[in-house]
């Protein structure tokens, strides 16, 4: 088995060997078993379903929440020859049928599946008739309530299980605490506990918090200490142009990215970016998920996130190589209001919410009762505008009607024209001598793109046109009237956001918003804040061992390299001396408060410089302070 998977992974991806606990992960699942797989960000997650699907016959369920990444990850593997397919909102019905279909009587490999998809009627149908070899649950802390990105739908992913009995489950995370892995393993029905887990330590990583009041400044001198590419994350798509233009007014290399831009141009900065084009891109956390750069020398977080799982994930892009990288935080006293402000935005009032619903079915003019699994081209800001609704909240209102399996929300979506040809070879043949102004352009179709009988192929106008010497316009003039013909099926690019009615559209008084749900998910977002500020403004403990105690990872050592460590490492004490001082002046102060020079000559086994040092440090990060001429422990 083990010599297969190695052959697999030379053949495919041009490896001589697996990455620490990939291996392991993959024979978990080879051996039947429902298998929890925790590895951080760039540890090469995806490679732990494609190669176990890809030994066994039949095909891989692949369960994502995000477009992006199944449409990646899909180009990807056909790219190596392997057939793949995404269904995600967007695409037609005709379209998805064919897709499912090939999944059962064809050789397709991997279908990446969005979790609202699975549930559907079709999907469950099919899924019977297929020979699924692997059900792969990518994000898949989004499964539990307890986790910072939970979603009601992924708790359906376990209803499958009854239609594939026999067939292993691969749960797959970044970042998990332990609350969460249980949760994980409950919901989607493990048959025994199974946790393989790689160290959420990151020992090339200096994890570096800098309290700072002009941050940009503070940004654009670090970029020029450093050597290589870094990502800047910022909370709002504004400050993305405006730090991009900062920086390159003193001369720095920089664009900006969100997930508002057109997507040609996010294609643009993305690529000069990954082929060190561009120095620095400056993005919302809209960038980053599914790109695999592993040099990236530093990630700077200008605006702090709201949860550790966050920070983590994307400080994490730094440094995949392994090389020395630094993950920065930059943090003044404003981003505690800023954040507690955010968090009232996001949880808006239940009227707030099913206004918002109701103008949405008003806006697409769609009369109760009808809509279901229909999606639009979303003009969000034309929405807010024709309502005259807040931009802010009511982005967060969207964002709760999916939670609350009512709507799915895509930003922004690629879809290029899409053909398959309807006809069989004969019938094609006879239309062809029957209408020849239409035959050179179907023979260029038939020269130029594979599967357009079996599949809905990407095509591209322009490009068709250019080889058969046509217009634009009149290429898509004439796959028009083919499509009316029922000659082919044609599906006409989009780059509209989509949105999608997962059910039909309610009478208002029938939209029931669990504001029981919604107060708990409050309070975890809170506590989940409470965390990430403790991090953010806490000075007395290595940034490393905060993190991993986070996840439920305790470790004796310091990581040496942080901020923190940095400070200590200057005082020129051993662990072992700071910790002796350390524990005397505290069992000394606890008992009453001493003069310096009392608290001083106190001290044992350590000279008099050394003592001072530790004193002086922990005065400095509050650990005791002065009362009067007296020195008091603080704690």
């Amino acid at each position: 088995m083990q010599q297969e998977i190695k052959k697999i992974l030379i053949h495919y991806w041009g490896y001589n060997q697996f990455r620490p606990l990939q291996e392991d992960i993959i024979l978990s699942v080879l051996n039947g078993n429902d298998t929890l797989a925790l590895m951080p960000t760039g540890g090469g997650k995806s490679l732990c379903f494609q190669v176990p699907a890809l030994v066994k016959e039949g095909l891989c369920v692949v369960v994502s929440p995000l477009i992006a990444l199944m449409k990646d990850q899909v180009e990807k593997l056909k790219s190596k020859g392997i057939p793949a397919v995404a269904i995600f909102s967007g695409m037609h019905y005709h379209e998805i049928d064919r897709a499912l279909d090939n999944c059962i009587h064809g050789n397709t490999k991997f279908l990446y599946l969005s979790p609202e998809r699975l549930k559907s009627d079709l999907v469950g149908a099919r899924l019977k008739q297929m020979n699924v070899n692997l059900l792969a649950v990518d994000e898949a802390h989004c499964v539990s309530q307890w986790g910072y990105d939970f979603r009601p739908s992924y708790l359906e992913i376990a209803e499958a299980r009854k239609f594939l009995p026999h067939t292993p489950i691969l749960a797959l995370t970044a970042s998990a605490t332990l609350k969460v892995q249980d949760d994980i393993m409950e919901k989607l029905l493990f048959r025994k506990k199974n946790i393989l887990q790689k160290s959420f330590e990151r020992k090339n990583l200096s994890y570096v918090v800098l309290h700072e009041e002009d941050k940009s400044a503070k940004t654009s001198r670090i970029i020029h200490k450093l050597h290589g590419q870094g990502i800047i994350y910022v909370r709002n798509r504004k400050k993305t142009r405006e730090i991009s233009d900062y920086l390159i007014k003193h001369g720095v290399s920089a664009a900006f990215y969100h997930a508002g831009m057109n997507l040609s141009d996010r294609h643009q900065v993305q690529d000069a970016w990954m082929k060190n084009k561009i120095r620095v891109i400056v993005a919302t956390n809209a960038f980053g998920m599914g790109i695999d750069k592993p040099d990236v020398r530093f990630v700077i977080h200008e605006d702090i996130p709201d949860s550790l799982e966050a920070y983590y994930q994307e400080a994490g892009r730094a440094g995949r190589d392994e090389k020395k990288a630094y993950a920065i935080l930059l943090f003044n006293n404003n981003d505690r209001v800023e954040l507690i402000r955010q968090t009232e935005f996001n949880y808006p009032e239940v009227a707030d919410i099913k206004r918002t619903y109701q103008a949405l079915g008003n806006f697409f003019q769609l009369p109760v009762g009808s809509g279901f699994g229909v999606s639009y081209d979303f003009d969000f800001a034309g929405f807010c505008k024709t309502y005259g609704l807040p931009v802010q909240s009511t982005y967060s209102c969207l964002k709760i009607l999916e939670l609350q399996g009512l709507i799915s929300n895509t930003e922004s979506l690629d879809m290029h024209s899409r053909i398959h040809i309807l006809s069989h070879h004969n019938a094609l043949y006879e239309y062809q001598v029957k209408y020849p102004k239409y035959d050179h352009l179907i023979k260029v179709l038939l020269r130029s793109y594979e599967g357009l009988y079996d599949e809905y192929v990407p095509v591209n106008e322009s490009d068709i046109a250019r080889r058969a010497e046509m217009p634009v316009e009149q290429v898509i003039s004439s796959l028009e009237q083919l499509h009316q013909n029922k000659i082919i099926e044609y599906l006409k690019a989009t780059k509209a956001p989509q949105l999608t009615f997962l059910t039909e559209r309610l009478d208002i008084k029938n939209v029931d918003i669990d504001r029981l749900h919604l107060s708990f998910r409050k309070e975890r977002h809170m506590k989940r804040l409470d965390a990430m500020l403790d991090y953010a403004e806490k000075k007395t403990r290595c940034r490393s061992q905060m993190l991993l105690h986070y996840f439920g990872e305790e470790v004796n050592h310091r990581c040496g390299v942080c901020d923190f460590c940095l400070r200590r490492n200057r005082m020129g004490l051993s662990d072992l001396e700071f910790s002796e001082v350390h524990a005397q002046v505290k069992s000394l102060l606890i008992e009453k408060p001493l003069s310096l020079k009392h608290l001083v000559e106190s001290i044992q086994y350590q000279r008099e410089d050394k003592t001072i040092k530790v004193i002086d440090w922990l005065i400095d990060n509050q650990k005791i302070e002065y009362e009067g001429s007296l020195l008091k422990w603080s704690e």
